[in-house]
């Protein structure tokens, strides 16, 4: 075969896009056989590459190209010279932040559903395909227990599915009347509440950030005290929004008991379920949720939960009806509604999209329901059996033990007399074990006081990167501490 990789656009037409089939092809197994060899250097790789590239950044600032280039050197510099300059989040030491995954099928869902093109806005166009979309749904709806009437909607992340739900709860509660609405989440709450929340008209004045108790999670009392000083004062609280593990310190919320006060006050209770919510899918699991499957409305992450690419989160809604009444339009140029099957259009807000729910669909059908469970189950196991050690560490203490599978600590010893002294060497720590190569940590700051978190949630993770932790931590916190 040609080395048609070297050749750029077909020049013999100037207004052709197209490629031969022997050109496809052959760019088609270059960019497979290195996205291969990346993903087979994975654990070789650091754990957060150079990120200092500034410098690097402006020197890439170019003016549009007027004429095509060969694939070749683009693979080279994406591969050899960009790729490596960022966080390695595929890679199994990554357990900062919270991880995102990136299975294989999906890889190949998404080469498929980009090569195919087809147009999933609404049903009439791709009835089968969107009938796929439509099983994830229900398939994600069965693994948190929710009812037969929910639906939901696959979105780019949590950020999308929280603004849908407060979309839902803002229709059902307030009307055209929303300046008077109340909106309540923990101070531990993820920082895309406030954004959706003003993104559907409730501003930040009318977004109480409720105090949390020493494990990090609501506190219900100071919950019900803030709704009885709004109604007092003629506001309307309709909306709680609680966690089902907090990006700071995977706290889960007291969720039965947000339910409850929910019903008695008739408002709508949201769970961001973006991190945690997917441990709900193993059975044994399910006490540390409970409470989860009353909610209204729950966010999801796959790429979080499912170890799916950056970019598929969802939504569920218990009364899909509340979600199909914020979105649902029509317009000369569509086809007439029909009700017996899921359409995307009718239940949000995008008509343009493309095929999001074939990554999901693949990777559950090529892999299975029951590894999923096994992979999720092992996460936690992983984090318990690290949070144990660590804390038998000289100098670590524990701030929150792994509700799930996240925990975080910090450094304490002598010489660190003061809180700046504390965070210092706290923030010490992540560094030099991140510098190592092995695992990357980061932290987070919670009343003044830096914590190191370790997120457990790469399906790439596995016994032997928990010991490098363990081993790790320890070492570093042996020398800053001497």
């Amino acid at each position: 075969m040609s080395d048609t990789t070297a050749l750029p656009y077909p020049a013999a037409d100037a207004a052709s896009l197209e490629f031969s089939p022997e050109q496809m092809l052959t760019m088609g197994e270059a960019v497979l056989a290195r996205s291969v060899a990346h993903l087979g250097s994975l654990d070789r790789q650091p754990s957060c590459g150079d990120v200092d590239a500034a410098d690097l950044c402006r020197a890439l600032r170019e003016p549009c190209p007027e004429h095509g280039a060969a694939l070749e050197p683009l693979l080279d510099q994406l591969f050899d010279e960009l790729i490596p300059r960022s966080f390695t989040t595929p890679g199994p030491g990554y357990l900062a932040y919270i991880p995102g995954g990136g299975v294989y099928p999906a890889a190949l869902a998404d080469f498929i559903a980009n090569t195919t093109n087809r147009y999933t806005g609404v049903w009439q166009a791709s009835p089968a395909l969107v009938q796929l979309e439509a099983n994830v749904l229900e398939w994600l709806r069965d693994w948190m227990s929710f009812p037969d009437g929910a639906s939901g909607l696959l979105t780019t992340g949590g950020s999308g599915a929280t603004f849908n739900a407060i979309l839902c709860a803002r229709e059902r509660y307030l009307g055209t009347d929303i300046r008077p609405g109340v909106l309540y989440t923990s101070d531990q709450g993820h920082h895309s509440i406030e954004k959706a929340a003003k993104l559907a008209g409730i501003f930040h004045d009318r977004v109480r950030l409720i105090p949390s108790d020493a494990q990090f999670r609501m506190r219900v009392d100071s919950l019900a005290a803030a709704i009885a000083a709004d109604r007092a004062a003629g506001l309307r609280p309709f909306m709680v929004v609680s966690s089902a593990g907090t990006t700071n310190t995977g706290a889960v919320d007291p969720l039965d008991a947000v339910a409850d006060l929910c019903r008695a006050e008739v408002m709508w209770h949201h769970v961001d379920g973006a991190y945690g919510a997917f441990f709900h899918a193993v059975p044994e699991l399910r006490p540390l949720l409970a409470g989860l499957p009353r909610a209204d409305s729950l966010t999801l992450d796959p790429h979080k939960g499912m170890f799916l690419p950056y970019g598929t989160g969802a939504l569920l809604v218990r009364d899909g009806e509340a979600l199909r009444a914020v979105h649902s339009a029509t317009a000369g140029y569509l086809p007439a509604q029909q009700l017996e099957f899921y359409d995307p259009s009718q239940y949000g807000p995008e008509l343009s999209r493309g095929f999001p729910g074939l990554r999901v669909w693949m990777a559950v059908k090529m892999l299975g329901a029951a590894r999923y469970r096994a992979a999720i189950a092992e996460k936690r196991a992983l984090a318990v059996w690290a949070a144990e050690r660590i804390a038998q560490v000289p100098g670590i203490v524990m701030d929150a033990w792994p509700q799930l599978s996240l925990f975080a600590f910090h450094l304490e010893g002598p010489r660190l007399t003061t809180q700046e002294a504390r965070n210092a060497a706290t923030a010490a720590l992540m560094e030099r074990v991140t510098r190592r190569g092995r695992v990357m940590l980061t932290g987070c700051t919670v009343d003044g006081r830096h914590l190191a978190r370790v997120c457990v949630l790469s399906f790439r993770t596995r016994r032997e990167e928990m010991e490098a932790c363990v081993m790790h931590v320890t070492d570093e916190a042996r020398t800053l501490l001497t």
